[in-house]
Parts: structure tokens; sequence; C-alpha cells
């Protein structure tokens, strides 16, 4: 397959490594310093766009390519606040867009956990309190974690009582809410803990990423299993979960 890669960074140069080892083709590498090549793209020389970049850009970037009918994989989180804007041009133009907070299998299926508990611990919500606490490497711009927030709406979803989240430290903590801590350490892929808690004990769920490898390849799985579909897409749908 032929790939357009949207963002150079520690991700991107991981996601590339994949791509070449599984015999795929970079088509082109767009970053800060040639962005303006994306205006000019032939879409017919691309299948698949995987953009890994910055809340500010990621918008546009996307937007780019699916008004040019290029299938997008995205996994930059921070600028959901248009995401209907970016599903609108999808249908549009008649094309594929992918998107989650997180690639990695396992975290993926840590989602479908994290559900699974917060539905079993609803009949004892008025004994248990839900929080979380994610850690992320400091280069990381956005707080919480698109991975947290997704994590805080299964827990929404399922536990009775709980109708909202709140940042540690900037959000007033709430009786109905989960509270997200999210801690900045150096060289850290990221780290996600689920817990529960009553008087008498706590109940924790916890994952965490030994390196942005497995971020990559999933991103890549992703962009494999788009190939020539048209819709709005995410990991449940590939997984199946």
């Amino acid at each position: 397959m032929n790939f357009l890669l949207i963002g150079y960074g520690k991700m991107g140069k991981t996601i590339e490594g994949i791509l070449q080892e599984r015999g795929h083709h970079v088509v082109k590498v767009i970053d800060m310093d040639n962005r303006a090549d994306l205006e000019t793209l032939d879409p017919a020389t691309v299948d698949v766009a995987i953009e890994f970049t910055q809340p500010s850009s990621a918008y546009g970037n996307i937007k780019t390519c699916l008004d040019k009918g290029i299938r997008v994989v995205s996994g930059t989180t921070g600028w959901l606040d248009k995401k209907d804007e970016i599903e609108l041009a999808t249908k549009n133009n008649k094309t594929a867009f992918f998107y989650a907070s997180n690639y990695s299998l396992g975290v993926n299926i840590f989602f479908a956990l994290n559900k699974k508990l917060a539905k079993m611990m609803s009949a004892f919500n008025k004994e248990y309190k839900s929080s979380m606490v994610e850690i992320h490497h400091t280069q990381k711009l956005d707080a919480p974690s698109g991975t947290a927030i997704t994590l805080a709406e299964g827990v929404i979803e399922n536990f009775a009582g709980v109708d909202k989240w709140t940042l540690k430290g900037e959000d007033a903590a709430v009786d109905n809410g989960i509270e997200i801590e999210a801690v900045r350490e150096p060289e850290v892929p990221g780290t996600h803990e689920v817990t529960y808690e009553s008087e008498i004990d706590r109940i924790d769920i916890k994952h965490t990423a030994h390196s942005r490898k497995g971020f990559a390849l999933g991103a890549v799985l992703a962009g494999e299993w788009l190939h020539q579909k048209e819709g709005i897409f995410g990991m449940e749908d590939m997984l199946d979960l």
C-alpha cells in the first residue's frame, strides 16, 4: 500500500519504520517544514494517510486530506471539538476517517475491561468512588490525555451516578464526577490507572506502555484495515470489541 505520513516526530518515525518492515511504500512525509506540499499532493498516489501531529494542526491536516478524497487514520488528541466537522467532510467526500485516542491493542482491550468493571461496580456506586491517574512524557501538550478521556467516558456510560470528568488541580472535584490526575514525567510512553475506592478497600486496573511501538503498530494495522473502505471508524470496529 501507498501511505502518506503526516507528522515526523518520535511517533511518525516509529510508524515509518513499521510501514517499511511490512512492505509498504511511504509516498511522502509531511512535517512543519513542508506543510504546503500537502495542498499540492496528488491524491491518486495515496491509499491512506496516517496523521500524528499536534492539536493545533490536526484539524487542518485531516480536512485537507478528506477534501482530496484521501482516507485518514489519525491519532492526534486535543482537537475533538471539531470532530463533527471532520465526520461531515468524510461523508461529503465519500471517503474514510479512522480515529482512536490510543492505537495500542492492549489499551483497547483495557478500554473494554474498563467498561465491564464500571458496569459491575455500578450496583455499589454508593460505597465506591471512582478516580483516575494518567502519566505521560513531558512533551505531551494536552491534559488529560485522550486515552484518559476515553476511559472516563467508559466509566460515565456504565457507572451510575457519575456524569462528568474533572481534571485534578484545575477543576473542583464534584460528587458526581470522576477526577483525573494528569502527571507529566520525562520519557514515559503512557500509564493509565482506574480506581474504585471505598472505606474498606480499593480496586485498581492499570495499563502501562513500555514503548511507542505498540501505538505505532496499531495505527499501521488501522491503515491496512481502512484500505478501500468508506465511512467513520474506530478501534472497536477493527477489533470487534
